[in-house]
C-alpha cells in the first residue's frame, strides 16, 4: 500500500480505537468528513437568507468590490422520484457580494414551472439530460423542462440563468427573485439559449442552440436587446455544451459524440463515435454563411477557453480535452447516488492551433484542469494565461486545487487545498487601474468537506500558488454549482 497521510491517519485511528477520547472522536469525524464528497450534491431545501461570511485568512484586497453570480443545481431528491443526474438539479442562483472588505452570501432557487410542479406533487418527473422521466411530466413546451441550473450572464439590474435546452430566466441581481423566461423575440420563445455566450470588445454578445444538425445563432446588443438571430447548417448533430470565439469567428467544435436515435433522457439520444474524430466549424462573424471546417483526432469535452488570432492568421484556443464520455453518461450519475468510483480520466488542458492553410493541431499541457477561463479584458485577442480548476481524479470526483496555465512558458502556477475541499470554478475580476494580464484576482467558492461549510477565496492570479490572499467562511453548506459571473 503506497504512503499517503489518509493511510497514515487511518491506521492510527484504528490503533488508538480502544481508547476513544474526545479528540479521537473529532479527528475521525474530521478525517471520514475529508472523504466525503458527496456533500458537493447534497440536496438545498430550502432558499438561504442573505448572511454574513466571517473572514477566516488574509485580508480582503482593496478595490476589490462587487457580486459574485453562481449557479448550479441545487435540489436532486423528492420522495415520489429523483434526478438521477448531476446535471438535473433545480437551478440556485447564489450570490457572494464583497463590499468594504465584508462578504454576505445569499441562494435563492429559480421559480421554474418544472420546480414549482414537482414540489407540488414531491416527486422529480421531468425528464433531463440523464435523468428518464415518468408520464406524469408537464411538458408543453421546452421551457417546461427548463432548470435553469446552469450558468449566469448579468444583464443590468438582472441576471439571467442559463440553460442548454431553452431560454434565460431573468432573476433580480438584488433579491435573486424571479422574474420569468427572456424572450428575444416573440416568434422565438422557447428556443435554446445556451450557457456559454462570448462577448465581443464592444460588448456585442454571441451564442448559439442546438436543434440536431441546425444551430441558432444569437447576436445581442450591449444592452441584451437582440440584434440578430440566424440559423446555421453544421456537419454533423453532435452534441456540444460550448463554442467559443475569437475576434473576427465563431468557432464551433463538433465531438464525436453523435446523435443516434430519439430516446429519453436526452444523453441516451447520442452514441461515442471515435472513428468519426472531432471536426471544428469556422464561421465568419460578418457573413455566417462562410465556413471552413478542420479535422483533429477524436476528444470529448465541455468547456473551452476564449480564442484568439495570431498576426499569421491562425486561430489558436484551449479545451479541457477528455478521451471519452463516460463521466458525462455514468460519472455524473455516480456523483448524484454519492458513492462509488467516477469512471474515466479527467480532463487535461490542450491548445488547439488551426492554421490558414487548412491544418489543426492540438498540443496537451499533460495538466488535468476543467473550466478554463481567462482575462475578461482580452475577449477574442491574444493572450497568453489560463486558469483552471485542478486536482481531479477518478477516485475522487472534484476538484482540490486552482492554477494557472502560461502557455508561452509552458509552466503551470498552482495551488492545492487538498482532499478536504471541494474547489469551483473562479473567476477574473481586474484590479482597478491596472491593464496586465496577470493583474486581477481569481474569486471563487469551495466547499470546506471537514467543516461542512462553503467558503469564499481571493487569489492574486499572478501568484496562485501562494495560496489565497483572503478567505471567508459560511455558516452554511451549498452543493457545488457550475459557472458564475461578477458584477462590479
Amino acid at each position: 500500500m503506497l504512503a499517503s497521510r489518509r493511510n497514515f491517519l487511518m491506521g492510527a485511528a484504528a490503533l488508538s480505537a480502544a481508547v476513544v477520547t474526545p479528540e479521537t472522536v473529532r479527528a475521525m469525524a474530521a478525517m471520514q468528513a475529508s472523504t466525503d464528497w458527496a456533500l458537493a450534491t447534497a440536496d438545498l431545501e430550502g432558499d438561504i437568507a442573505r448572511r454574513a461570511l466571517r473572514l477566516v485568512h488574509g485580508r480582503p484586497p482593496v478595490g476589490l468590490e462587487g457580486a459574485l453570480f453562481r449557479n448550479g443545481p441545487g435540489k436532486f431528491r423528492r420522495p415520489g422520484g429523483s434526478a438521477t443526474h448531476w446535471f438535473d438539479g433545480d437551478g440556485l442562483m447564489r450570490a457572494f457580494r464583497i463590499r468594504d472588505g465584508q462578504a454576505t452570501l445569499e441562494a435563492r432557487f429559480a421559480d421554474t414551472p418544472k420546480r414549482r410542479w414537482e414540489s407540488e406533487i414531491d416527486a422529480v418527473v421531468t425528464p433531463g439530460f440523464g435523468t428518464a422521466g415518468d408520464v406524469r411530466a408537464r411538458i408543453g413546451s421546452p421551457d417546461d423542462a427548463n432548470s435553469a441550473n446552469t450558468a449566469v450572464m448579468t444583464a443590468g439590474d438582472q441576471v439571467w440563468a442559463l440553460w442548454e435546452g431553452g431560454s434565460p430566466m431573468a432573476m433580480d441581481a438584488a433579491d435573486l427573485s424571479s422574474k420569468g423566461f427572456v424572450s428575444l423575440r416573440d416568434d422565438l420563445k422557447g428556443m435554446p439559449f445556451q450557457a456559454h455566450p462570448r462577448f465581443d470588445s464592444d460588448g456585442t454578445i454571441w451564442n448559439v442552440g442546438l436543434s440536431g444538425d441546425r444551430m441558432i445563432v444569437w447576436r445581442l446588443n450591449p444592452d441584451r436587446s437582440l440584434h440578430s438571430a440566424e440559423v446555421v447548417a453544421l456537419p454533423r448533430a453532435s452534441y456540444m455544451h460550448d463554442f467559443t470565439a475569437s475576434a473576427r469567428h465563431l468557432v464551433i467544435v463538433l465531438q464525436p459524440w453523435v446523435f443516434d436515435h430519439r430516446t429519453m433522457p436526452y444523453a441516451a439520444q447520442f452514441a461515442w463515435r471515435p472513428e468519426m474524430g472531432t471536426q471544428i466549424m469556422v464561421i465568419d462573424k460578418a457573413d455566417l454563411t462562410r465556413t471552413r471546417l478542420f479535422d483533429l483526432p477524436a476528444f470529448s469535452y465541455f468547456h473551452l477557453g476564449d480564442a484568439w488570432e495570431d498576426s499569421s492568421g491562425a486561430i489558436r484556443f484551449d479545451v479541457a480535452a477528455g478521451k471519452d464520455v463516460a463521466f458525462a453518461v455514468e460519472g455524473a450519475r455516480v456523483m448524484v447516488e454519492g458513492r462509488g468510483t467516477v469512471p474515466g480520466e479527467p480532463a487535461r488542458l490542450s491548445l488547439i492551433t488551426l492554421y490558414p492553410d487548412g491544418r489543426a493541431d492540438m498540443v496537451s499541457s499533460g495538466v488535468t484542469a476543467e473550466f478554463p477561463k481567462s482575462d475578461p479584458r482580452r475577449p477574442g485577442l491574444p493572450r497568453r494565461l489560463t486558469s483552471h480548476v485542478a486536482g481531479e481524479t477518478g477516485e475522487r470526483p472534484l476538484p482540490t486545487g486552482l492554477a494557472v496555465h502560461d502557455w508561452e512558458s509552458g509552466r503551470s502556477d498552482a495551488f492545492d487545498f487538498g482532499e478536504t475541499m471541494v474547489v469551483e470554478e473562479a473567476v477574473w475580476v481586474p484590479k482597478p487601474g491596472q491593464g496586465g494580464e496577470a493583474d486581477a484576482w481569481l474569486v471563487g467558492p469551495a466547499i470546506n468537506l471537514a467543516e461542512g461549510v462553503t467558503e469564499l477565496h481571493v487569489f492574486d492570479a499572478a501568484k496562485v500558488s501562494d495560496g489565497p490572499v483572503a478567505s471567508w467562511r459560511a455558516d452554511v453548506a451549498l452543493p457545488a454549482g457550475f459557472h458564475g459571473a461578477w458584477a462590479g
